[in-house]
């Protein structure tokens, strides 16, 4: 999950405040403290902390339930404002001039060369032709690390691993791509840490590339000094947004997100995980909303669209057709594409905190170990289950080095889906993604059972 710790931290306090039989200032001081200590163990600065945690008990204690709300909700909902507020807004990425100019910038060990992949794939998503120009000649194989991600996302990159001079690579990669792409991201070299060579040499490159959007990266786990590192780049470069990195295990992220509240460099992305894919526009609402475990709906259902549109699964083909394994498969595919189940429960508001983490990752192995079996099967097999007699499954269970027991609960997860299918046929629902989601989510995908 994203933050872990400070998220579950923020948990235990709503909690309390939910049980609690009574509220009066001493409780509201008793809260102010968890919270202050949630945050200070993640790296938030503490002076931000203070300045934080004032305004929620000035709120909680001075401003008036709205509406209807209890005093309990009162003070959630108080919390919920004041941490959106203190991350920022909703970031604005300009996507009006062509081609669009994005320099990222970071030390070594930030994850600056994988956020470029993972850039071009949301704006290749978004139907913009990408182009990466990789300019690192500090870094030993730097150049062959960019082609390789640049590859598996099928995007363009250009650099030259035998030059020695950034800003004829960013010359000679500007002539190649002639302005033929929407949105050319240019990778940077970076250091162990922030020094002259380095400032220098992103000036050089800035000036020359004239970007629309300077991004630092900035790795979740950097601690407090994220806060001095943003300030250097941005006085001597002008950073317009950060993106950080590694906010998918138990790093604890404060210090990179609270480093932006002091600067002008909002934090614009951020990224959730290891594939090209693992990157979010970052929202401070919906972000707050995960950390307390209230659940992002509408970026769950933005992933189960991009799912369905990387497979062959088409929502309308079930209403009209015959469901068999053929179908089952693309559904399994695309359950496999929305990322790791551990970042779909948190999505839908059922964090790490509540799950174990042995159920997911048996989840996690069962929807890999289907995907062996249907793979070992053949076109007649996938569109007729009922010819699994037990000599196929044999065969099948030694080709997919699996048992037939296993075979028969993939079929009795497949039965299942096709009752749930046949049920919404019934109900005519038709192309409403949101609903076929929440009919999935209830039994739909095979393995979570």
């Amino acid at each position: 999950m994203v933050l872990d710790n400070l998220g579950s931290s923020l948990r235990a306090v709503m909690q309390k405040v939910a049980k609690s039989s009574w509220i009066d200032e001493a409780f509201i001081e008793e809260i102010v403290r968890d919270i202050q200590r949630a945050l200070i163990m993640s790296d938030v600065d503490i002076k931000l902390v203070l300045s934080l945690t004032t305004s929620i008990k000035e709120k909680a204690l001075e401003k008036p339930p709205a509406g209807t709300l209890s005093k309990r909700e009162h003070i959630i909902n108080v919390l919920y404002e004041e941490l959106v507020t203190f991350l920022g807004t909703s970031p604005d990425i300009n996507l009006r001039h062509r081609p669009m100019r994005i320099m990222l910038l970071g030390l070594f060990g930030s994850g600056k060369t994988t956020t470029c992949s993972k850039l071009a794939l949301y704006f290749k998503k978004k139907g913009l032709a990408s182009c990466i120009i990789g300019t690192d000649t500090w870094r030993p194989a730097a150049y062959e690390q960019l082609a390789q991600l640049g590859k598996k996302i099928d995007v363009p990159v250009f650099g030259d691993p035998k030059a020695d001079d950034p800003v004829r690579i960013l010359n000679e990669g500007l002539e190649h791509f002639d302005d033929k792409y929407d949105v050319i991201i240019v990778d940077t070299a970076g250091r162990d840490g922030l020094d002259s060579a380095l400032i220098s040499e992103v000036k050089a490159l800035n000036i020359k590339f004239k970007p629309h959007e300077v991004l630092l990266v900035l790795s979740g786990d950097i601690g407090q000094g994220a806060r001095a590192q943003a300030q250097a780049f941005h006085e001597n470069v002008g950073v317009t947004g950060v993106v950080i990195t590694k906010l998918d295990g138990t790093a604890k992220g404060g210090g990179a997100l609270s480093a932006c509240s002091v600067t002008d460099a909002p934090v614009k992305f951020i990224g959730t995980g290891e594939f090209p894919q693992d990157l979010e526009l970052f929202d401070p609402a919906k972000f707050v909303s995960r950390l307390l475990g209230m659940g992002d709906i509408s970026t769950l259902l933005e992933k189960a669209k991009e799912a369905v549109e990387e497979t062959e699964l088409d929502p309308e083909a079930f209403m009209k057709g015959d469901y068999t394994l053929v179908e089952f498969y693309d559904q399994l595919e695309a359950a496999r594409s929305m990322g790791p189940l551990k970042q779909v429960f948190e999505l839908l508001g059922m964090g790490g905190a509540q799950l174990p983490d042995e159920l997911l990752s048996a989840s996690e192995e069962k929807l890999e170990k289907y995907r062996f079996i249907l793979d070992s099967m053949t076109v007649d097999e996938l569109r007729e289950p009922k010819r699994l007699n037990r000599s196929r499954m044999e065969r099948v269970a030694q080709g997919s080095g699996t048992k037939v027991e296993e075979i028969k609960e993939l079929v009795n997860h497949f039965n299942q889906s096709k009752k749930l299918i046949k049920m919404m046929k019934k109900r005519r629902f038709r192309g409403d993604m949101s609903k076929v989601m929440k009919q999935l989510g209830g039994g739909g995908f095979p393995g979570l059972g």
